[in-house]
């Protein structure tokens, strides 16, 4: 391990807006959220927040509302973190963990919303199952929201938007309701107003070598 990621590992040690194994508060989160960040705003996740980015984007946006980037990466929520400190967004933090096991840190009608945010599509065959809009993720993204709790994808891939759009559309996928979507969020004036002036470094990437980035939304009714 290099010197600079050992850095960034010891500075998350420290953090009071990380959450990861080895701190008090990791095991104890569930449900503890608000008491975390000392207010009883609605909370929001970023699922695979990655650098964190559109975790520290909308909290700077919506200084009244709590956001969570979860991500296993220590290296990347790093970024995220330091960003949060500097600012001084005490409404952003960051939670290191499998996001298979995210139910183990957010109790049943806890988020007020969920985002996914330009994913791993994971094409090859077989590997449907590990998608974040698979149906074993909707799940738990709909034990852990509020009843009438959103859903937010971004993407590049057509694959997982596709999927998770036929997924949705066929029934499959219970108690959806107010879906919204478009296949070229910056050409949408009526959805345009979702980027919230936030753009991922994928999502500068994937622009600038000519994708489209799709976008859509939609509640759960409980």
């Amino acid at each position: 391990m290099g010197r600079k990621k050992q850095e960034r590992f010891r500075q998350n040690e420290v953090s009071e807006n990380i959450v990861q194994p080895g701190k008090e508060n990791y095991l104890k989160i569930k449900g503890h959220w608000n008491e975390h960040f000392g207010n009883d705003h609605p909370i929001i996740l970023e699922a695979g927040c990655g650098r964190g980015e559109y975790t520290v984007g909308l909290a700077a946006v919506y200084p009244d509302q709590n956001y969570v980037g979860a991500d296993i990466k220590g290296s990347r929520i790093w970024k995220g973190s330091s960003i949060a400190n500097t600012a001084g967004y005490k409404n952003a933090a960051f939670l290191r963990t499998k996001l298979q096991n995210l139910t183990d840190f957010f109790a049943p009608n806890e988020l007020s919303e969920i985002w996914v945010t330009f994913p791993d599509p994971r094409p090859k065959e077989g590997e449907e199952k590990l998608r974040l809009t698979s149906p074993r993720f909707m799940d738990m993204y709909k034990d852990m929201l509020k009843p009438n709790g959103k859903l937010h994808l971004k993407t590049d891939s057509v694959l997982l938007f596709e999927y998770t759009l036929e997924l949705l559309q066929s029934g499959e996928i219970k108690g959806v309701e107010n879906l919204i979507f478009t296949r070229d969020l910056y050409s949408d004036p009526v959805l345009l107003p979702q980027h919230h002036g936030i753009q991922t470094t994928y999502e500068k990437k994937f622009m600038a070598e000519g994708f489209k980035i799709n976008y859509l939304s939609f509640t759960f009714k409980k």
